[in-house]
């Protein structure tokens, strides 16, 4: 069946340097799931924390089914659990407690009828890197016009 891509979060790109990547899948009710598959979901303000040995996503704003019922949870932005493997959360754990770095969702996908979130372990960009970034985004882009006109 294949990957369907549902949210991404350009703001964790533009904000970190993403090491690491690892695939969770999300703890959610029924209606949750039918607000994913409209696509009414919004990574902006989200984090992930590691607490007590389990990992969970905050701030991500799942908007209510329109047409739910009183199954409806009524916090769009509650805590939600991700599911990760044990070693895996070991090893998160110890990367964010001495290196400093921090877990950042950067996308939210159905794989085979599954939801999954992508996690992104990165680094904090000071404000002279985010200013390289888009400097090279810029200049990446001119250069591939310059090449497409060239072309014609």
């Amino acid at each position: 069946m294949g990957i369907k891509i549902i949210a991404t979060n350009k703001k964790a790109y533009h904000d970190y340097f993403i090491d690491e990547v690892y695939e969770a899948g999300i703890v959610l009710t029924g209606t949750e799931v039918k607000s994913l598959r409209l696509g009414k979901v919004n990574l902006k303000e989200s984090f992930c924390r590691i607490k007590d040995g389990e990992v969970f996503i905050n701030n991500m704003n799942i908007s209510p089914y329109e047409y739910g019922n009183r199954e409806n949870p009524a916090d769009p932005t509650r805590m939600r659990k991700l599911l990760l493997h044990r070693e895996e959360i070991e090893k998160l754990t110890i990367k964010v407690e001495q290196r400093g770095l921090s877990l950042v969702p950067t996308k939210i996908y159905f794989k085979d009828s599954r939801a999954k979130l992508e996690i992104g372990l990165g680094r904090g960009k000071k404000l002279h890197d985010k200013r390289e970034t888009l400097k090279r985004k810029q200049h990446d882009r001119e250069t591939a016009r310059a090449i497409r006109d060239h072309q014609k």
